[in-house]
Parts: structure tokens; sequence; C-alpha cells
């Protein structure tokens, strides 16, 4: 399951949430779901005629096996070509 929120604020500038919330059905009790809460920004920026999709994120799991990770961090830049 992936719920989205996202709103789009003037400037390019937007703080959306896409959790992905997993399922394993083969582990044992308690080892099943990880559940991560939190949530990225992101702005477009403009060098010249190319746009760049700047984001940042970070998400929390409130539930999870084991050995699997608390946080998850990404930082990332995305190319957009538009027409």
């Amino acid at each position: 399951m992936q719920p989205l929120l996202n709103y789009d604020f003037p400037g390019s500038f937007y703080p959306t949430s896409s959790p992905l919330i997993t399922a394993n059905w083969k582990a044992s009790s308690g080892q099943k779901w990880t559940v991560p809460v939190g949530g990225r920004v992101g702005k477009i920026v403009r060098f010249d005629k190319l746009l760049v999709n700047l984001q940042a994120s970070a998400y929390y799991n409130v539930e999870r096996p084991n050995n699997a990770p608390r946080w998850s961090l990404r930082l990332q830049a995305q190319l957009t070509f538009p027409k």
C-alpha cells in the first residue's frame, strides 16, 4: 500500500509524503510489517534551459522487522527535459 499526499506551492516548492508500507506474509509474528512515517520536500529549479527537480526525504519506520533500518534518508536530483 502506498498512500500519497502532495501540495504544490507557488515558486515550484512542494512537500509530499508517499510512504511504502510493506508486509512479508512468510515472516514470523511481529516481523511482518514495515510502516514508515515521514515526508519529502522538493523544489524545481531552472539552470538556463534545464529544469532540475531537487528533493530530500526522511522516513522513520514506526513498525519494522528486527533487521530493518530505523530511518530511510534520500537526496535526489532529477533532470527534466520539457518539450
